[in-house]
């Protein structure tokens, strides 16, 4: 209803985010991959360091991976009987042959229950940003949040992890500042809930426009929706990774009331 769908029209579309049974078990083989070569190359855990992330339980509970050299997922899949033009249909290898996702971290998306998607963050001069072409699902985790009156809401997953290091298991994430208007439907479906949106502070002031179209949005609907301003800038994970603690992250919800 929030692109101005009708009824039957909504429903179609948000049966188009949820992907056929056989499209998860692909995506459940290809994820199950990730992990076990996050610890058989040198540069996939220091990156994760880098990011602020050194919790090994956490990284195992969010199916965190790395996709290595180029060739390598290629190879593993097609020795596991799936055909060169099923992995170009799922846009898990280029036209060219190589690995779409090639020297990222690969967070899957879905937890918990079943995948629909994959997210690539580049530790290289790639594009940082990659997604396989199909629906990026719902928000993130949202089973285990759900039942929380206050939500906090951000655009990506390293911010989602800082906040859950951090103790903040009440995060979810949208996988950027777009939400779909299934995601807006999971935040709307409890009345009255807060939302605390906590998007970047970028240079080009494009998270602070998204958070304040977005609160307006929330508001319209009946919540309780707040900008939480972080130092110019920041983002979640990089205010964390500059020393910042959970007592400072909640100074700055306060300063939002």
């Amino acid at each position: 209803m929030s692109q101005g769908l009708s009824f039957r029209q909504s429903v179609a579309y948000l049966q188009r985010q949820i992907p056929p049974a056989a499209d998860s078990e692909w995506l459940e083989t290809v994820a199950s991959f990730y992990p076990f070569q996050l610890h058989r190359y040198a540069e996939a855990v220091p990156y994760l360091q880098r990011r602020g992330l050194r919790d090994a339980g956490l990284i195992e509970e969010l199916g965190i991976g790395y996709a290595p050299a180029i060739g390598k997922l290629r190879n593993h899949l097609v020795a596991h009987g799936y055909g060169l033009d099923r992995l170009l249909e799922t846009g898990l290898i280029t036209p060219q042959g190589r690995d779409t996702f090639c020297r990222r971290v690969i967070f899957p998306l879905g937890q918990p229950g079943p995948l629909v998607n994959l997210y690539g963050r580049s530790i290289g001069a790639a594009f940082p940003h990659r997604l396989l072409p199909r629906p990026k699902g719902g928000l993130f985790a949202w089973d285990s949040v759900r039942c929380c009156s206050t939500v906090i809401l951000v655009e990506g997953l390293f911010d989602l992890a800082s906040l859950w290091q951090a103790g903040f298991r009440n995060t979810t994430c949208a996988v950027g500042t777009h939400l779909t208007p299934l995601q807006l439907a999971q935040l709307c479906d409890q009345p009255g809930r807060q939302i605390d949106i906590v998007f970047d502070q970028d240079d080009n002031h494009a998270g602070q426009r998204a958070s304040h179209a977005l609160t307006q949005r929330l508001r319209s609907a009946g919540l309780d929706a707040r900008i939480v301003h972080l130092p110019a800038a920041h983002d979640p994970n990089s205010f964390f990774c500059a020393g910042a603690t959970a007592a400072d992250f909640n100074r700055c919800r306060e300063q939002a009331r």
